[in-house]
């Protein structure tokens, strides 16, 4: 199961770079009780378990992208500093809150975000040769993204793809950027939940919230498939991406609701 998950969340993460948090919180969160962690922290487990996962995909669909000349390298140097920080601040934050209250935080976070990303106003796109988003305005972006990201288990593509589309890049290399800086934001969340957890929060193979078995499962098949989803992005208009990225997270949203 955990190496299926892996594989759709390395295509998704691939074709929107999102590293596929979103759909495997909502698939862990069902699936982690089934294996003996106990229901009032299944949750945080799925977030820990998530961000963690999202380290090496996140990497492999960089990756992918780097070869192809969609990431924005200058943009992923000004806004790293800020997703650390963030990432570590927002686990701390999150191991804090009820299993239930995340729920609904996470759920509603993707229909906002949904709902952005369809119906938001965007710039025109920046031509070719125009210097990347940079300056001290993206570190503290990047903090504020690396710390709700940690919150709702995902990395970061929600709101680090807006933004750039939003400042006129191409979707494309909005979702090249967006991988690279997923990796800064699944190590700092991950560690953070890791690090913050109770004594004994899981049973056996975890540390801390992060769930092994789930996190090692996902990460080594979605390495694997993170360069479809790179190959189809790179096929398919901005327009059509904005409107996948959208109705994905709205079913995600919709699936956590039904699921509490």
């Amino acid at each position: 199961m955990f190496l299926g998950l892996g594989a759709v969340a390395g295509v998704l993460a691939g074709l929107l770079g999102i590293g596929g948090g979103l759909v495997l919180v909502a698939a862990l969160a069902w699936l982690l009780p089934l294996m003996g962690v106990p229901q009032e922290a299944a949750m945080h487990a799925a977030l820990a378990s998530s961000l963690a996962s999202i380290v090496l995909t996140a990497a492999a669909s960089a990756r992918a992208h780097h070869r192809r000349g969609s990431v924005l390298w200058p943009t992923v140097a000004w806004m790293v500093p800020g997703l650390l920080l963030g990432g570590w601040l927002g686990s701390g934050l999150a191991v804090r809150i009820d299993d239930g209250v995340l729920r609904w935080i996470v759920a509603g976070y993707c229909l906002l975000a949904a709902a952005q990303m369809a119906f938001g106003r965007r710039r025109p796109q920046r031509p070719d040769g125009t210097p990347p988003p940079r300056g001290l305005g993206m570190s503290v972006a990047g903090t504020g993204i690396g710390a709700l990201s940690a919150v709702v288990g995902i990395g970061g593509g929600s709101m680090t793809v807006p933004l750039l589309v939003a400042l006129g890049t191409a979707p494309v290399r909005a979702v090249g950027t967006s991988s690279a800086c997923g990796v800064a934001i699944g190590f700092a969340s991950a560690a953070g939940y890791a690090l913050h957890a109770p004594p004994g929060a899981l049973p056996a193979h975890a540390v801390g919230y992060v769930y092994l078995p789930a996190a090692i499962g996902v990460a080594a098949a979605s390495v694997l498939a993170a360069p479809y989803g790179t190959r189809l992005a790179h096929y398919l208009s901005g327009e059509t991406l904005r409107r996948v990225f959208a109705g994905f997270m709205v079913l995600v949203g919709i699936s956590l609701l039904l699921g509490g």
